[in-house]
């Protein structure tokens, strides 16, 4: 299974582009997901880190901070920003990382303390 999408193919580099803009313009404020769950609501997956590249190199044009890995850690090096971005929207971080829960981006995972 590969991780990049053909860079010789523009076709399918545009279409792999243009279905993952269509799911990171759909994050609401404080829906976190995976970027392999972006990879695959975009109908492409298998490929989280091409997702990953694609953020990495979008100058911000996407909601980045939206966007973390599958044990919800935070993007290396920009983790305080992250955290920062997605404290503002009301996402519980625990240990710099969070749950990838879209519906109720505040619920913390079974095992995090009741906040109340």
């Amino acid at each position: 299974m590969g991780t990049v999408v053909d860079r010789s193919n523009p076709e399918a580099r545009s279409a792999f582009v243009l279905a993952v803009e269509r799911v990171l313009d759909g994050l609401a404020p404080g829906e976190v997901v995976t970027y392999g769950e972006v990879a695959t609501e975009a109908g492409w997956p298998g490929r989280a880190r091409a997702v990953g590249a694609l953020l990495a190199a979008s100058d911000g044009r996407w909601c980045w901070w939206r966007v973390v890995t599958s044990s919800g850690r935070l993007v290396p090096g920009l983790e305080a920003d992250q955290a920062r971005r997605l404290r503002a929207e009301g996402v519980a971080l625990r240990g710099g990382r969070v749950r990838p829960n879209r519906h109720d981006p505040s619920d913390p995972p079974p095992d995090w303390p009741d906040p109340s």
